[in-house]
C-alpha cells in the first residue's frame, strides 16, 4: 500500500502529462525546476514534485497574464522551449 504523495512517475509519463517532449522534462530536472530521483538507474519524478511544479507554473501564468501585459496568443510556447522558459 502506498501512502499519498509517495508515487513516482517515469519521465515519459510526466512529458505526456504536460504535453511536452521528454527532453523538455530532462531540462527541467537539470535546471532544478522539477525534482527527480535516480532509482535503479532510471529517473523517477515523485508525485509531490509534480504538485510543486504545477503550483510554480500556475503562479508564473498568473504573474504573466493577470498581473503583466502579456497576451496568451503572443506568448504561446515553442515545442522546443524549456519548461523554465514556458513557466
Amino acid at each position: 500500500m502506498q501512502n499519498e504523495g509517495t508515487r513516482f512517475f517515469r519521465v515519459k509519463a510526466v512529458a505526456k502529462r504536460y504535453d511536452v517532449s521528454v527532453h523538455t522534462i530532462y531540462r527541467a530536472i537539470k535546471s532544478g525546476a522539477l525534482d527527480a530521483y535516480k532509482i535503479g538507474g532510471a529517473i523517477r519524478v515523485p508525485e509531490q514534485a509534480l504538485r510543486v511544479f504545477d503550483e510554480a507554473c500556475a503562479e508564473a501564468g498568473y504573474q504573466a497574464f493577470v498581473l503583466g501585459d502579456e497576451q496568451p496568443e503572443t506568448t504561446d510556447h515553442d515545442e522546443n522551449a524549456t519548461v523554465a522558459e514556458v513557466a
